[in-house]
């Protein structure tokens, strides 16, 4: 059962991110682009196979499932192990996330710019994923009240 309540607790925190990022992306330059970061990566994966997604719209919707499937992965890690340090958990998890998401694209030969074009943006990447895992906390530590 543990395992259940740490998905649903990462999906919600994954959905969380998804919606800061998809309500907040067109309203200033600054704001992050972490869409397009994920479609090239996705883009750059399927076309090794021979699979690239050539519409705008199918990428889009591949690429959102994508990242809110891999997200919920990753935070529901922050119920494994004692209740007492969830919060810590959720923070070095959702800063290391975020940083990884600044600091990683280059290096993996991805385009940087939509999410380190200005400070603000990278700072904005940083906390779009911090705020996904707190609220991956917060849902965790309503489950374990049940």
């Amino acid at each position: 059962m543990n395992i259940l309540k740490n998905l649903l607790a990462g999906f919600a925190g994954a959905f969380a991110l998804n919606v800061l990022h998809e309500g907040l992306k067109n309203t200033s330059p600054d704001m992050p682009r972490i869409d397009l970061v994920g479609e090239e990566a996705l883009n750059k994966v399927l076309s090794s196979f021979g699979a690239a997604i050539s519409s705008e719209k199918k990428l889009y919707q591949a690429t959102l499932a994508t990242d809110v499937f891999s997200n919920a992965l990753y935070y529901s890690l922050i119920g494994a192990g004692s209740n007492k340090f969830i919060v810590s958990r959720a923070v070095v998890s959702g800063l290391s996330a975020g940083l990884g998401a600044v600091n990683l694209p280059d290096k993996i030969g991805l385009d940087d710019e939509p999410v380190t074009k200005t400070s603000k943006t990278k700072v904005l990447t940083v906390a779009y994923y911090l705020s996904g895992a707190l609220v991956t906390a917060i849902v965790l530590k309503a489950l374990n009240k049940k």
